[in-house]
């Protein structure tokens, strides 16, 4: 029996000093909190300003990831000026093929012809990206889904250029093309809610330089790229 009540009164201890805890209601709010600093985006890659004769095949697809420092302007914190780094790997299916000698410093650009088989032409581009946006969301310290609007501008600067060529009878690679515009700019966005985002990108310069001639016709070819963004913390 005095067990019993040993055991009894060390309950009832317990749940005095439990109720003597100071437990919050609510988490802790980070007031001073910032938004979607990692992206990793996929992107559909389309070619305009083309000249004659020149046609897309196939996917043309593109990646991106990268970190943006996210520096809120706003005393609610839904207003931000977002400043990055990263890298894009992207890829376009054509039909105009490129050979650049080792050394030289012009290339030959020619459109491969229709009755040509089994023919696999594609550009890959590896380009270091800074992205600079005006943010705009609809979050606060504890929603983690919410609306949101980004525009600004890509700064680009291609690392890497490879055209590659290959049929039955050829294999034709060219990496160090002179006549690539290596820096690369133009106004971009992003839109959505939650984990889904739109995103698109328009080049304002060209691929090419004006030194990039088809015959006597300017090569050109801007870049416009849709798709989707994912961003984390």
């Amino acid at each position: 029996m005095k067990y019993l009540l040993y055991i009894f009164i060390c309950l009832s201890t317990i749940a005095t000093l439990a109720q003597d805890i100071d437990v919050p209601d609510t988490p802790v709010v980070d007031s001073l909190y910032r938004e979607d600093q990692v992206y990793v985006g996929i992107t559909f890659n389309l070619l305009g300003d083309k000249p004659s004769g020149f046609e897309q095949n196939g996917l043309s697809a593109g990646i991106q990831a990268g970190v943006i420092r996210d520096f809120p302007i706003n005393k609610r914190r839904n207003k931000a000026i977002g400043i990055g780094i990263g890298m894009a790997l992207d890829t376009y299916n054509q039909n105009l093929l490129i050979a650049t000698q080792s050394g030289s410093e012009t290339s030959t650009f020619a459109i491969v012809d229709e009755s040509v088989e089994n023919v696999t032409n594609r550009f890959t581009s590896y380009t270091l990206e800074m992205p600079l946006e005006y943010r705009w969301r609809t979050s606060t310290a504890t929603k983690y889904s919410f609306w949101r609007i980004h525009v600004g501008m890509k700064l680009g600067y291609v690392l890497r250029f490879k055209s590659t060529y290959q049929d039955d009878v050829s294999d034709i690679t060219s990496s160090d093309i002179p006549e690539i515009n290596k820096f690369q700019y133009g106004p971009s966005f992003s839109f959505g809610y939650g984990a889904f985002n739109f995103q698109g990108y328009y080049g304002l310069n060209t691929l090419f330089n004006d030194d990039a001639l088809l015959n006597t016709e300017k090569v050109g070819i801007q870049v416009m790229r849709l798709g989707l963004v994912f961003y984390f913390l």
